[in-house]
């Protein structure tokens, strides 16, 4: 056999072997990998400084309580602190190691970039040092493309992007100044990596991110800051229900379903901590087939392209999410 058989048949056997472990895992192949073969997350977040934005509910709360679970001290904020609190008590129910100070409530909207940097040097006067941070804050958003009104795009920018960028510029100079070896981890979307049809403004919100984020991991690739950007597909959670629609003030409002096709926020939860974990570029969480259509939207060769003008991606997307997406109407 000469080596260009070789490569062919080893190339061929890593496609079977990629594609069998995607019919059956819920995230991408190197998270699978991870999980069962890397760090667990426990003793990697153990009395860690872990700052959750987001936290008061859906994938920001299961972090939390996930993060409560393996001993770490956190930073929980976002701008329910009623919720914030409900959070907490129940993080410490989890772990009776925690004390009342392992865990700080930080009520504020992400949207007040002039409170940032006071916010910041909170978590540090209190702990003494931030190991992690997870931005999770962020905001949904459903309509048809052309309906859209150019305020909700400022909107949602400003909140899923240029928050996260203010908030995010402050840790990587945090990090750079104190030697300090932390990490920031993101939470973007599998929308983030191609684009998801009717929710054009969340989706180009998450391809954005992605473009800060890999510019910035070149550019300190030197300095040991990790960085992990964290792509779950749909969950359980209230984000459709608050989601944006065409006009500001306006909310989509479809309940999620309990027979709708998702995953479980613990589960994503873990996995995304799997990931920081074993510092992780880049983890996929979604349940199958999602892994597999996105692999192959976001590598769009001339022949998948020719594939995929012959299928309903529209109606394919809307049976995979799980929702009422026809609910949707045309404007």
């Amino acid at each position: 056999m000469d080596i260009f058989a070789l490569i062919g048949v080893s190339y061929c056997l890593y496609i079977l072997i990629w594609f069998l472990i995607a019919c059956i895992a819920d995230c991408d192949v190197i998270t699978f990998l991870a999980v069962h073969f890397g760090k667990s997350p426990a003793p990697e977040f153990s009395r860690k400084v872990v700052w959750v934005t987001g936290a008061s509910s859906g994938i920001g709360e299961a972090l939390a309580k996930n993060l409560a679970r393996y001993n770490a001290r956190l930073v929980i904020s976002a701008r329910r602190k009623d919720e914030l609190e409900r959070v907490k008590q129940e993080c410490l129910a989890l772990n009776r190691k925690l004390k009342d100070k392992d865990i700080l409530v930080l009520d504020f909207d992400m949207l007040d970039y002039a409170v940032h940097e006071s916010k910041f040097e909170k978590v540090v006067d209190h702990f003494g040092k931030l190991d992690l941070l997870i931005s999770n804050a962020g905001r949904a958003q459903r309509a048809r493309w052309q309906s859209i009104e150019l305020e909700v795009d400022k909107s949602l920018f400003d909140l899923n992007v240029f928050s996260l960028i203010n908030l995010n510029r402050i840790a990587v100079r945090y990090f750079t100044k104190t030697g300090n070896v932390g990490g920031l981890a993101i939470t973007s979307s599998i929308a983030g990596k191609f684009g998801a049809p009717e929710c054009g403004s969340y989706t180009g919100s998450k391809h954005a991110l992605h473009g800060y984020f890999e510019s910035l991991r070149n550019e300190i690739s030197s300095n040991k800051i990790s960085i992990t950007m964290l792509c779950p597909g749909p969950v359980f959670s209230d984000i459709t229900r608050e989601a944006f629609a065409t006009k500001i003030g306006e909310k989509v409002d479809i309940v999620i379903q309990p027979t709708d096709r998702r995953m479980a926020t613990d589960r994503c939860a873990y996995l995304c901590l799997v990931a920081i974990a074993n510092k992780l570029d880049e983890s996929w969480q979604a349940l199958f087939p999602l892994i597999i259509v996105t692999h192959f939207l976001r590598n769009r060769s001339f022949l998948i392209s020719r594939l995929m003008s012959l299928i309903d991606v529209k109606g394919l997307t809307a049976k995979i999410r799980g929702t009422r997406w026809n609910d949707l109407k045309e404007e």
